[in-house]
């Protein structure tokens, strides 16, 4: 099991997490991988300072009343430069090492990490003068080689670190299984940093810190939710630090880090946020230094906010949205969203074996009720709908069963002829024998209606009517209108309206690129058509292709704007 360092007995250990005893193969697995499975990053040491400022963990305070938790220390970035803290306050006000037992707790599950950490701490001991005994003593006391998700342990009042990076799919199956019982916030495709937030938060005393640097995904995206749901009703976000693009780690990696500061209870106190410092000792102590201050020493580096969001909904913190924040939440405030307005927002098919299901159309060997002509990106890539001449083979009936062989015998012997490629994907051994179908259904009639396609991933909007030609493709998201026109609706997305949206509540590609998905386009607001006026309906659908300029001030009478608020749709 454990190779328990701490005064938690395992039989503690079992009594509290008896599914932990079925999990000894698993830990062990993870207790011995590679660094790329078990999610580590190192942060550079002028990041863990400034962390550590920020939370008040500082020399010139009674530290050894104050217990102060890493509950991912691999190599020790924090906890060795916490503990370096420690000892300096305790020797300048004598307190002996006895009393220093239970102010530090690190937690590790890697075992050669934990070995390495314990050989480095003890070391910093006996550098500061401690007998090999009391080294071992608080060693002993402090370290414990284990899995912090399921590890018993008292609660504290910092807690501080960079929670691992780990794919659902490199979590052994019994460890998710046992973790999904335990964590509300292992939702979706949440990573396993997300229930390390939720089992830290859960940890501090009442007003208690947390600050972590990890990745900023969760703040927005949709397994995110419920996090954000549990901060919102009973914690507080003190600092948010934008680290995106920085030096913040020992090594370059693929990351959209942050750094938070989270306070648990609720304060009427405004978060205050920075954005992508200078990664350097002086630049980190002169944030902080402002961060902690008047806003009077702000000096244009920090901002404050009086909520990131309500409940589950998306934290709006990026520097390139914040300034529209307030036009954002008006609009919010006084039209419908898209849909309720009366628009569908859609998404184009996955098929799980585009070699197979789609190619030229009319060279797919099957009925032509069969198939449909597909729009991909490249059909709107000039602004307007150019078809490449693709198609998809569709396997749906437009109530959604699927098509039947003998009635369709071209289409019976083509899927057969691929029976085992498809066979082998996964939303085919899901299917209960559907093993011919795509991972999304197909509607014909779709293709028949008129529709907006966006393309998932652009820089901007891009907004191309088809008349009811095409079916879309799986990074083409789609509009549909009950009761606007497409040509007017096209004019207020392409405005700046769909962007301004987008960009607020997307998160950021590299590159700068944003996400056009469903979740977002359908916070848009929009006006009911009954309630435009007469005259503005008219001129809103001449303009669908026209000038920029000429639409944003025709949109801008439209959500009656003032002209600071059109500049945002500039931008």
């Amino acid at each position: 099991m454990h190779v328990k360092t701490h005064a938690t007995s395992i039989q503690a250990t079992q009594e509290l997490f008896p599914a932990e005893a079925f999990l000894g193969d698993a830990l062990e697995r993870l207790k011995t991988a590679s660094i790329e499975d078990r999610g580590a990053i190192f942060t550079r040491t002028e990041v863990v300072d400034f962390m550590l400022d920020l939370l008040g963990y500082t020399q010139d305070k009674p530290l050894w009343n104050i217990r102060i938790l890493e509950p991912s220390f691999g190599g020790g970035e924090f906890l060795l430069r916490a503990v370096s803290r420690l000892i300096r306050a305790a020797r300048r006000d004598h307190v002996d090492s006895t009393k220093l037992s239970e102010a530090v707790c690190g937690v590790e599950l890697h075992r050669d990490s934990f070995e390495d950490t314990r050989t480095k701490l003890r070391e910093l001991l006996a550098a500061n003068g401690m007998s090999s005994k009391e080294a071992t003593q608080l060693t002993n006391a402090w370290l414990v080689n284990g899995d912090f998700l399921l590890e018993p342990l008292a609660p504290f009042d910092l807690i501080v670190g960079n929670p691992p990076y780990v794919r659902q799919e490199l979590i052994p199956a019994e460890m998710l299984a046992a973790y999904r019982k335990r964590f509300t916030t292992l939702y979706d495709r949440a990573d396993l940093y997300v229930p390390f937030m939720e089992r830290s938060l859960q940890l501090l005393k009442s007003g208690g810190q947390m600050s972590f640097i990890c990745s900023d995904r969760w703040m927005k995206n949709r397994y995110g939710g419920p996090l954000r749901a549990m901060i919102s009703e009973g914690y507080t976000l003190r600092y948010y630090v934008d680290m995106v693009g920085t030096a913040a780690f020992q090594t370059d990696v693929v990351a959209y880090p942050a750094i938070t500061v989270i306070q648990r209870g609720k304060s009427s106190a405004k978060a205050r946020i920075a954005h992508r410092p200078e990664v350097s000792a002086p630049e980190l102590e002169s944030l902080h230094r402002a961060l902690i201050g008047p806003p009077s020493g702000f000096n244009g580096t920090v901002i404050e906010l009086s909520t990131p969001s309500k409940g589950d909904d998306p934290w709006l913190m990026e520097s390139d949205a914040l300034p529209s924040l307030d036009f954002v939440r008006r609009l919010e405030s006084a039209f419908p969203t898209i849909e309720a307005a009366g628009c569908s927002v859609g998404i184009g098919v996955a098929t799980g074996a585009d070699k197979i299901y789609i190619g030229p159309y009319d060279e797919l060997d099957v009925e032509d009720e069969r198939k449909l002509p597909l729009a991909t990106t490249r059909d709107i890539l000039s602004g307007k709908v150019e078809w490449r001449g693709l198609g998809v083979i569709n396997p749906f009936e437009e109530d959604g069963t699927l098509a039947d062989f003998e009635r369709y015998p071209r289409f019976g012997d083509y899927m057969e002829r691929h029976r085992e490629l498809l066979q082998a994907r996964h939303c085919a051994q899901r299917a209960n024998g559907s093993w011919y179908r795509t991972i999304d259904r197909i509607t014909p009639s779709i293709t028949q209606k008129p529709k907006l396609l966006i393309p998932d991933i652009k820089g901007e909007a891009s907004i191309v009517l088809d008349e009811g030609r095409l079916y879309p493709h799986h990074n083409l998201y789609y509009i549909t209108s009950q009761y606007w026109p497409l040509t007017a609706l096209q004019t207020v997305l392409r405005s700046g309206i769909a962007h301004l949206f987008v960009r607020a509540y997307s998160t950021k590609m590299r590159g700068g690129s944003l996400r056009f998905q469903a979740q977002y386009l359908r916070r848009i607001r929009l006006p009911f058509w009954q309630d435009v006026p007469p005259g503005l309906r008219e001129t809103l659908q001449q303009c669908a292709s026209g000038d920029m300029d000429e639409a944003r001030a025709i949109v801008g009478q439209l959500y009656n704007l003032t002209d600071e608020e059109i500049d945002h749709l500039n931008t």
